[in-house]
């Protein structure tokens, strides 16, 4: 049976692929109800330390799929798909205390966009494209897209993309402060999973706090993210992580965490 999401872990990286590449990976209620869960899976599984998240075949994900909105037998609604679907994963994404790899192999449209903006980390395939695509059917930018895109590359830019709907290839998207870095094709895959493999390595406890203090110092003023800082910092300092970091330095010796 075919699965929308597809889900395997190897050396505590969860690997998971948006898996409708018929329709570039387009978002229906099975396939955004389905990333839920494993992605709540992920939070809860141990033996998971990092998330990879891509697309299947040529897309990443090209946002909904019309024609689920467009057939009344299975249209559920606009307020169903933002407040049952695509919210509820943009707040997992931000939520999950490990780190998340958007890996975007290609087009990235409308939700599709914004969902890979909200991971932790995004590399895209040079022959990627990010596009605000909503205004071209008469929408707005959702998925937390007019909340993230301002304050990745600046209000006037954000405003520009998402009425004009500009399509915006990986590259440009690196030099705009979008993503993190644009690859070529060919070290793509490699590039991400190694990147991955590293995070899934790393102190797990103080990237989720790091995870946690950059959420809040979206709403935060300078006194209360400095607060923040004092007590996410002493509980980075209690965990068993700081302790063998501390002590592969001084035993100048690459340190071995567990995550812990």
């Amino acid at each position: 049976m075919n699965t929308p999401i597809r889900l395997h872990i190897e050396n505590q990286v969860a690997y998971i692929s948006l898996n409708r590449p018929e329709v570039f990976n387009s978002f229906n209620r099975e396939m955004a109800l389905s990333l839920q869960e494993v992605l709540k899976k992920c939070a809860e599984d141990n033996q998971v330390r990092a998330i990879h998240l891509t697309g299947e075949g040529k897309a990443f994900c090209a946002g909904q799929d019309l024609k689920e909105v467009t057939d009344p037998a299975l249209n559920p609604g606009f307020k169903a798909i933002l407040e049952e679907h695509y919210n509820p994963i943009v707040k997992l994404l931000r939520e999950i205390p490990k780190p998340i790899v958007a890996a975007v192999n290609g087009v990235a449209a409308g939700a599709g966009a914004n969902i890979a903006l909200a991971c932790d980390i995004v590399v895209a395939s040079e022959n990627a494209a990010f596009i605000q695509a909503f205004s071209k059917i008469g929408l707005i930018p959702d998925s937390a897209g007019t909340f993230f895109l301002p304050r990745l590359i600046g209000f006037q830019r954000a405003s520009a993309l998402m009425m004009l709907g500009d399509k915006v290839m990986a590259k440009e998207a690196e030099t705009l402060g979008m993503i993190y870095k644009a690859v070529p094709a060919e070290e793509f895959e490699n590039n991400t999973k190694t990147l991955a493999e590293k995070l899934a390595k790393m102190p797990t406890k103080a990237l989720a706090l790091t995870k946690q203090a950059l959420n809040e110092s979206l709403t935060n003023n300078l006194e209360n993210q400095l607060a923040l800082e004092s007590k996410l910092q002493i509980a980075s300092a209690a965990t068993a992580d700081y302790k063998e970091g501390v002590t592969a330095f001084v035993e100048k010796r690459k340190p071995n965490f567990k995550g812990e």
